[in-house]
């Protein structure tokens, strides 16, 4: 870690020496939303430092780092971060490329859900019966029918990629409109879970559970008469919060955190070999209640570094997390 002199703030207010340099390596978007002047403010008063990892200038120019922080996508990308980790093992990598790869594909990232060992507590969280589709829409309701799925489905693009269209998900409730879509994806079985789902930030041990409006259940009627293909509406933005709204608390109860812990702590055990090694940022994401029950869970969706930004008092989370992160390494370094 970095010492420097004594500072001050633009109101006047004296700031910790600095502690910490963090190097951050963020799409625009990403970087507007998670960098916010009151977070940045916070971090300051903490000794932490911000600094912008410029990706046209050889990174192991630039630092010194204690820690960088990033969201890239391509190969390109992946083997700048995977060279300087070799060349730089005392730097904290958050996540290594490799670590992080998974979770990209929405057909593996939910594997590691499946049979988890969660037998101490009772209920039952599992993920939404799925199948992949590679080519060919044509053959769509065939393989569907073959695998066994029920309609309603939701489709979604198999890799996230960065891109709006990564995030474009459908829901279905015909036969026919299964040939329309455009491989590779996802097709997931739609679980009627009361229109709430859960959001699940995870920084390190912490965890944040906040509501979200989600599509109503599907009845019966509905299933036999709507036919196309329905656009999914985006359920991450602040705006579909659900926290504040008059809800029935047999829909609205957020998960046990005790479950939740265990769930987080045996996902980190499956991944071990490759995700996650140092940390756990924002792993979990989406999960739901099915309507009608209290304890059987489904998990949705994982998320590698979801928009901490609408997570409530992320400032001073994410703040304290990053301190007692180095204070750990650097305690196991002169161990």
């Amino acid at each position: 870690m970095r010492l420097k002199g004594e500072n001050f703030d633009a109101e006047g207010e004296k700031e910790e020496e600095q502690k910490l340099v963090v190097g951050y390596a963020l799409t625009l978007k990403k970087k507007n939303s998670f960098l916010q002047p009151e977070f940045e403010r916070l971090a300051r008063k903490k000794g932490i430092s911000f600094v912008a990892i410029d990706v046209n200038r050889p990174l192991s120019e630039q630092g010194p780092f204690d820690i960088i922080l990033h969201k890239l996508l391509g190969k390109e990308w992946s083997d700048i971060i995977e060279d300087y980790r070799q060349t730089h093992p005392e730097v904290a990598i958050i996540d290594p490329p490799d670590a992080i790869q998974h979770v990209y594909n929405r057909h593996s990232m939910l594997q590691n859900v499946v049979n988890l060992n969660l037998s101490d507590f009772p209920g039952r969280v599992d993920v939404p019966r799925q199948m992949v589709i590679m080519k060919d829409p044509l053959s769509i309701p065939d393989e569907v029918a073959k695998a066994g799925l029920k309609l309603p489905l939701v489709a979604k693009p198999l890799l996230v990629d960065g891109s709006a269209k990564s995030h474009e998900l459908f829901l279905l409730y015909d036969w026919s409109s299964l040939s329309e879509l455009e491989p590779p994806l996802v097709l997931q079985e739609f679980v009627n879970h009361g229109g709430i789902l859960f959001k699940i930030y995870i920084i390190g041990d912490t965890i944040k559970v906040v509501r979200r409006f989600s599509l109503p259940n599907v009845t019966k009627c509905q299933r036999a008469k709507v036919p196309g293909i329905f656009p999914f509406p985006r359920v991450s933005s602040a705006a579909a919060s659900a926290d504040g709204a008059d809800l029935d608390p047999h829909i609205a109860e957020h998960p046990p955190l005790p479950l939740l812990e265990r769930l987080s702590k045996e996902l980190r055990q499956r991944l071990a070999s490759y995700l996650l090694r140092d940390i756990e940022l924002g792993k979990l994401s989406y999960m739901i209640r099915e309507h009608g029950t209290r304890d059987i869970f489904y998990v949705i969706d994982i998320n590698y570094f979801p928009g901490y930004g609408k997570m409530p008092d992320y400032e001073v989370i994410f703040t304290d997390f990053l301190l007692t992160f180095m204070k750990s390494k650097y305690r196991k370094l002169v161990n």
